[in-house]
């Protein structure tokens, strides 16, 4: 008999992680860094609840970092299995994880100098470059709707999720001599319908059980704004004060997002004769991967290459990529109104806290939230009217405009998750469901809906449960 193992993002939104045991053999559902206080997050994501070489494979559903960020501490730890994804996420977790090396080494230097002046013993980083590396050669990529043996006796099958590039819902087929087969439906993280770039979301089929996000399963999203009107007032208001827009964005996905609807304005000639910057090597870098993957864009987006006039929906003429420090401290000396789109989105790290620095006190400045601000991050603080702030050691007055843009989230609300499950039910005979990536709130309240709407079992996990999955 197949067992699931709730191993990680069970009450909480990250470090998604998931073991399935079959017989001899051991599978993982993602392997996602724990993101939370600096000392629990040390300790849950170097302590895996296993042994490292006693996982087979390991199913990506996507490549964000709480889902693919410890990859390679699973490698520095004994793993050596195939790592299967599609074609997108693998290119993706290329750029997520050699940056994410780059920072457990710099992070971990930064601390052992105070260390090694007070004669303490030094930290190791939770994985290094090196590390990287060897988990991105471990990589095999997977089709969209092919059914694959991952082990023997497993067939995985990957549909669109719809939630950034490359992501997948995934359909696990458990086929055990003595016991009757049993399906698996593994919804990763679900996107919503309508997003810029990329299809709406699929489902798999075939589920006698659920695994399923509940990230927002306790609200529903604002209906979308008009994003593409709001830019432009926004990139108006800035051309005609000569002043600046700074859009703090997250580096994959909410970047290319804006890149879209900004060369939308600019194919319909309303983008003014300005310069539109992307500050952040690592969405310079995502850009180029999303341009290689169109089999991942929706109707939409194909019609765009094939009818505008360079044939490339995230760019336009007057879009320029920063890629090294000293190019973006030149910035700083632009003469004239600009774009400026730098990470990070929370501005909690990144080159945007220079450039808040340098310009949130002129009036002539508007600062544009592309996505959700945690509670006590200087992007929620700057949100909330406070001011002064504090950036990079210094307090600075508030006076440039700021404002945010509404409906941008990349996760389905709580009608789409049951929409979603009501699609799978439809294909499938599910017995039972549970509820994963959530905080206690939100899951609950989901299970609560569920269980009113279809009269299913719900469960909604802690960190090392186990879930009989029976034929």
């Amino acid at each position: 008999m197949a067992r699931l193992c709730f191993c990680g993002a069970a009450g909480t939104v990250t470090g998604s992680m998931h073991r399935i045991e079959t017989g001899s053999r051991s599978l993982l559902l993602d392997c996602g860094l724990y993101q939370g206080r600096r000392k629990e997050a040390f300790r849950r994501n170097r302590e895996f609840p296993f042994r490292a070489a006693d996982i087979d494979a390991v199913l990506l559903s996507h490549a964000h970092i709480d889902h693919c960020g410890n990859l390679p501490g699973l490698v520095r730890a004994g793993f050596d299995g195939p790592i299967r994804a599609t074609a997108a996420t693998a290119d993706l977790a290329r750029v997520m994880l050699m940056d994410s090396a780059e920072i457990q080494e710099s992070d971990v230097e930064y601390v052992n100098r105070d260390r090694r002046r007070e004669g303490k013993r030094p930290f190791e980083p939770l994985y290094t470059v090196a590390d990287a590396r060897r988990t991105l050669a471990l990589f095999e990529t997977i089709d969209y709707a092919t059914p694959t043996e991952v082990l023997p006796g497993v067939t995985a099958t990957f549909v669109d999720a719809g939630h950034m590039l490359g992501s997948a819902s995934l359909s696990v087929r458990i086929d055990e001599p003595g016991n009757k087969p049993v399906t698996l439906a593994f919804s990763g993280d679900i996107g919503r319908t309508e997003t810029p770039i990329l299809r709406d979301p699929e489902y798999p089929d075939g589920a006698d059980y659920v695994l399923m996000e509940s990230t927002y399963g306790d609200r529903v999203h604002a209906a979308r704004s008009d994003v593409g009107r709001l830019l432009h007032e926004a990139v108006r208001r800035v051309f005609d004060q000569g002043g600046v827009l700074l859009i703090p964005a997250f580096s994959v996905g909410r970047t290319q997002e804006i890149i879209y609807r900004l060369n939308e304005l600019a194919e319909a000639d309303r983008l003014p004769e300005m310069p539109v910057f992307i500050d952040s090597p690592m969405a310079n870098e995502a850009m180029e991967v999303f341009r290689s993957h169109p089999e991942c864009f929706d109707d939409e987006t194909i019609r765009r290459i094939s009818t505008e006039s360079d044939r490339d929906p995230l760019g336009f003429r007057h879009l320029h990529p920063i890629r090294t420090a000293d190019q973006s401290r030149r910035l700083n000396d632009f003469d004239g109104p600009c774009v400026i789109i730098a990470a990070s989105g929370m501005c909690e790290s990144g080159r945007i806290l220079h450039h808040l620095k340098h310009h949130v006190s002129k009036p002539s400045t508007f600062v544009l939230f592309a996505g959700f601000q945690a509670p006590e991050t200087l992007g929620r603080r700057i949100l909330e009217g406070r001011s002064p702030v504090s950036i990079l050691g210094r307090q600075v007055e508030v006076r440039a405009s700021v404002e945010r843009l509404e409906g941008l989230s990349g996760h389905a609300d709580r009608n789409e998750l049951l929409d979603w499950l009501d699609q799978v039910r439809s294909r499938g005979s599910v017995r039972e469901v549970a509820l994963v990536h959530g905080e206690p709130a939100p899951a609950e309240s989901l299970a609560a809906a569920i269980r009113q709407r279809t009269r299913l079992p719900v469960r909604v996990p802690r960190p090392g449960e186990t879930w009989e999955l029976n034929g």
